[in-house]
């Protein structure tokens, strides 16, 4: 890998692991500190790389030049001296100098990140901008392109986030067993929202899209390393992430725009992400413990059989009726029409979307249009117009249009 590729994939890669790690040894405070620690470590690799080469062990040196940028900063920062230290002396902390970047320690410390970031404190969005610079190692730029933004707003968000942290005094321990539960449903709720901005995100830039999708899922499996965080909750929601993840390619055009579901090349669908899908599901079911993920896992898995067979729509609508007694919204009961509509046909469905008061919602009059396509394609293509009128981005706009044309 040339050097142009392989700093990016390293900051990717290893930047949350020394920034975790430093966070761990001098506390979620000094989260500045850490940045800052981490990002020289990869500006001097990119400036002595630049002019020896790449070194033999590309990771083992960027470690080595964080450990001595740390020592240095403990040597010479004088509020770290007269402040941090103190307070860590006196919480019985033993500091020595050294940094310890062993896969154990790596993998606590991540841990720890992760269940701080998910604090209930912070608001959702931050919550998802902070894991992105945190965990996942993006830049200001990738994540304003990814809650189509910009650099001022996004900076801005993660610095009353991190305020908000030092106000609640949140610490990089992980939680005890009486909190665990309540707390790691913050945390699968941060990576379901995380998954999300990838998968359903309005940027066309499917590459970053992708890559949003695929650091949920590195997250979701940190936690399955953990004997106490390896749970079925934990094993449904990471299906459920793989059940989505295979049919990424098929979903989306070359210009990223959404491909609907009955229009998607089946073999483009990535039957290793189905496989792994099927195996946490497995894993999942092993305990009696029951969770929205485990009904949205199995949605998404009949969704990766091609066959259009009365077995996969009725499994499908039985499981959206379960869904909507836990979580009751909008998006569900248009899916659960549809379901009805590949089940029993147009006539049911239009019945039961008639009961619905969705009036202002464009995916209620897309999916009339659905329904009256074949038959009343006058009918649909005025569906189609109420659509365009409530849809609120271009993507969805362009999806819409091009069913008009069809």
């Amino acid at each position: 890998m040339k050097q142009s590729e392989l700093l990016p994939h390293l900051f990717r890669t290893e930047y949350t692991k020394i920034i975790s790690v430093l966070c761990k040894k001098f506390g979620f405070s000094q989260i500045e500190m850490a940045e800052d620690i981490t990002s020289e470590t990869f500006l001097t690799a990119s400036q002595a790389w630049g002019l020896n080469g790449i070194p033999e062990n590309p990771v083992a040196w960027l470690y080595v030049v964080a450990k001595n940028k740390a020592k240095n900063l403990v040597h010479r920062d004088s509020i770290l001296q007269n402040k941090v230290l103190p307070y860590l002396q006196k919480e019985s902390f033993i500091f020595d100098s050294e940094l310890d970047l062993s896969e154990e320690n790596i993998r606590d410390s991540q841990l720890r990140m992760i269940f701080a970031l998910a604090h209930p404190s912070i608001p959702l969005e931050s919550q998802i901008g902070l894991s992105l610079r945190i965990l996942c190692g993006f830049g200001i730029d990738e994540i304003a392109k990814a809650f189509l933004s910009n650099k001022e707003t996004i900076n801005k968000r993660l610095l009353r986030a991190k305020n908000k942290l030092r106000e609640n005094n949140i610490k990089l321990e992980f939680p005890n067993s009486l909190e665990l539960g309540e707390r790691i449903s913050s945390v699968l709720r941060t990576i379901y929202l995380l998954f999300n901005e990838g998968y359903c995100s309005q940027t066309q830039d499917s590459i970053l899209r992708k890559e949003l999708c695929l650091e949920a899922i590195r997250l979701c499996s940190l936690l399955l390393e953990n004997k106490e965080t390896n749970t079925g909750e934990v094993n449904a929601l990471l299906s459920l992430l793989c059940f989505h993840i295979s049919r990424f390619e098929a979903r989306l055009s070359g210009e990223g725009e959404i491909i609907l579901y009955e229009d998607q090349n089946r073999k483009l669908w990535n039957q290793e992400f189905i496989k792994k899908g099927e195996y946490f599901f497995f894993q999942a079911n092993l305990e009696p413990k029951f969770s929205k993920y485990h009904l949205e896992a199995a949605i998404a898995y009949w969704h990766t059989c091609p066959e259009e067979t009365e077995k996969k729509w009725e499994s499908i609508f039985q499981l959206y009726t379960g869904l909507l007694e836990i979580e009751p919204s909008p998006l569900l009961l248009l899916n659960k029409a549809y379901a009805l509509f590949k089940l029993k046909g147009r006539d049911l469905a239009l019945k039961e979307l008639q009961s619905l008061d969705l009036k202002t919602n464009p995916y209620y009059f897309f999916l009339l249009g659905e329904l009256n396509a074949e038959l009343e394609p006058e009918k649909a293509n005025s569906y189609y117009n109420k659509a365009l009128v409530y849809a609120n981005t271009e993507l969805d706009k362009l999806v819409i249009r091009r069913r008009m044309k069809r």
